[in-house]
């Protein structure tokens, strides 16, 4: 089921490169399900800004996203108590899967992983990203995930590597029910690669 609401901003971040948004929506957050995401407007652009769920929590949701254009730049700078026009949950999300999952989220593909490892029962998780400056939910993801491998490109944060090299050592490891992955389209092809492997 998906709804058109007006949900109150609640509570918000942002820096250089990310921002995050909570918003309070009951039929949205009875909704939601790992791995769906939101259609959110923005002022002076007709088409709407499809952003991941990171988390529920009660009758909040919560959203991150990068700042890299002028509509996620206009959403970055909503305060508490601004309204944003959403459409959702929009997705298929993530297949209910039972025994341990592996996580791997790249980059801005993080988020909705850490709303996986919520309702999962367990589950690992490997983190890439460009460099220790563009990490994100880490320690969240650490808190929930029985072991959380992080990668960056750079070796500034974690190991030095990328995702699928992450997902390697982790498979190597042990076995998983499943692997769900979110990120750029080359992290996708090289994590199916090393699934596959």
């Amino acid at each position: 089921m998906e709804y058109l609401v007006n949900a109150p901003v609640i509570a918000a971040w942002s820096c250089e490169v990310y921002a995050s948004l909570t918003v309070e929506s009951r039929e949205l957050a009875e909704a939601a399900r790992p791995g769906q995401f939101l259609h959110i407007r923005c002022e002076g652009y007709q088409l709407r800004r499809p952003i991941s769920i990171a988390s529920v929590e009660e009758n909040r949701l919560t959203v991150f996203f990068e700042v890299k254009g002028g509509g996620t730049s206009w959403l970055s700078r909503r305060k508490i108590g601004d309204v944003l026009d959403i459409l959702g949950p929009l997705g298929n999300g993530f297949p209910n899967i039972k025994g341990s999952v592996l996580l791997v989220g790249g980059g801005v593909g993080v988020p909705p992983m850490h709303f996986a490892a919520q309702r999962l029962e367990a589950c690992d998780s490997v983190l890439a990203f460009r460099s220790a400056d563009r990490a994100l939910l880490t320690a969240e993801m650490k808190a929930l995930c029985g072991k959380t491998l992080v990668m960056t490109d750079d070796g500034s944060l974690g190991e030095k590597g990328f995702a699928a090299q992450g997902v390697a050592s982790m498979l190597a490891e042990r076995h998983y029910a499943a692997v769900f992955a979110c990120g750029p389209k080359i992290m996708l092809k090289t994590t199916a690669e090393a699934c596959a492997a």
